[in-house]
């Protein structure tokens, strides 16, 4: 049918639009966030890029929903403000219609999110989990932003000055170190770094610079200039992965009876769940009269989405604590949002008011007159 194909392709090219808009928006802000734990040497400068684009597939599976409830909202409406549902309606098309096309959106995105909310966003996690872990193990000082002091694992603290990206080296180098139970204070004006090619032991070799060793309280200080000096760094001993709950396969969590990754499978799935009943909310919502204000619908639609989502969230977390029957879990919730959606949607097709209030007429025969 040519409205079912127009619906679809409205609806798919606004999405894409509103898409592009959140994930600007997230992305702005998620780059903010990376780029501090970077200048505070948390993650590895050189996987900026690659640690903001997995933030943002770990957020898909959030997005997405959102997306679709936006932009069948957007076109029902410009519809509506445009005259088109009026004439819909005159043709004898119920709204009913339109669940025909939205079946097969909701299949697609369910199919979509599934996807990321099943298997790519747990994965992302891990992703990123493996990069952090492996940056807190190596003892490089790549991770060192120039003007921030950085604290190692054995207790240094290392502070550069600045980074000669030309030459490839450090300038104006401070360390602070413990060697044999006394302070070590290394200053140096030219840094680089060095791996011995027989031992694959990493070195921090420092230029013409001054070494200073002694006990806190005792006047008598080494004091000694150097034209070269190395620093051992020396690697830790590599360690298992630790993978969080929400970076579990999906297999993982389905063969595990542990009420955390229990309500860590419920959140996954209900991200799915929550698809069909948001197209009923926004198929409910949408086509308003152009004779009545649109914005209290548009903010009561908005209030059941942030209502939904965080019920929903609310029900998790209270599993996680072992307050809800993982068999039960976050069930009652999509049922009861699916009644009322369901409730609401008939209401629309029926052209009533959502909550049932006695007309003039029927006021005036409970009153006698």
């Amino acid at each position: 049918m040519i409205l079912n194909r127009a619906l679809l392709r409205e609806t798919l090219q606004t999405s894409g639009a509103v898409a592009l808009v959140l994930l600007s928006i997230f992305i702005v802000i998620r780059l903010v966030a990376v780029l501090r734990q970077a200048a505070e040497g948390a993650i590895p400068l050189d996987s900026v890029m690659q640690i903001l684009f997995l933030r943002v597939m770990t957020n898909m599976d959030i997005i997405l929903p959102l997306v679709l409830y936006v932009a069948i909202l957007m076109v029902l409406g410009r519809w509506s403000r445009d005259n088109e549902m009026t004439v819909i309606a005159a043709c004898g098309i119920s709204p009913a219609r339109f669940l025909i096309p939205m079946a097969w959106l909701a299949l697609m995105m369910s199919m979509l999110v599934g996807l990321f909310s099943l298997y790519l966003s747990p994965l992302a996690v891990r992703a990123i989990e493996s990069i952090q872990q492996e940056f807190e193990s190596r003892k490089e000082i790549t991770g060192i932003t120039p003007g921030v002091f950085t604290e190692t694992k054995q207790g240094g603290v290392y502070f550069i000055e600045r980074f000669n990206q030309e030459g490839g080296y450090y300038q104006n180098v401070f360390y602070y170190g413990k060697e044999r139970g006394e302070e070590l204070v290394v200053i140096s004006g030219i840094g680089f770094q060095s791996v011995d090619v027989q031992t694959n032991d990493m070195f921090l070799v420092l230029k013409n610079g001054t070494r200073y060793t002694g006990t806190p309280g005792e006047p008598a200080y080494t004091v000694v200039d150097f034209e070269t000096y190395a620093i051992r760094l020396d690697e830790k001993a590599p360690s298992n992965l630790a993978i969080p709950v929400k970076g579990m396969p999906t297999a993982e969590l389905l063969q595990s009876g542990h009420r955390i990754r229990v309500a860590e499978l419920n959140w996954r799935i209900s991200k799915v769940v929550v698809i069909p009943v948001l197209i009923l909310f926004a198929l409910a919502f949408a086509g308003v009269d152009n004779r009545r204000n649109r914005v209290p619908t548009m903010i009561f639609a908005f209030l059941v989405y942030f209502g939904y989502a965080n019920l929903v969230g609310f029900a998790i977390a209270l599993m996680r604590r072992g307050e809800i029957d993982p068999v039960v879990g976050v069930w009652y919730v999509h049922g009861a949002f699916l009644a009322f959606s369901v409730y609401v949607l008939q209401r629309k097709v029926a052209n009533r008011p959502l909550i049932p209030l006695p007309t003039r007429s029927e006021r005036r025969v409970s009153d006698g007159t």
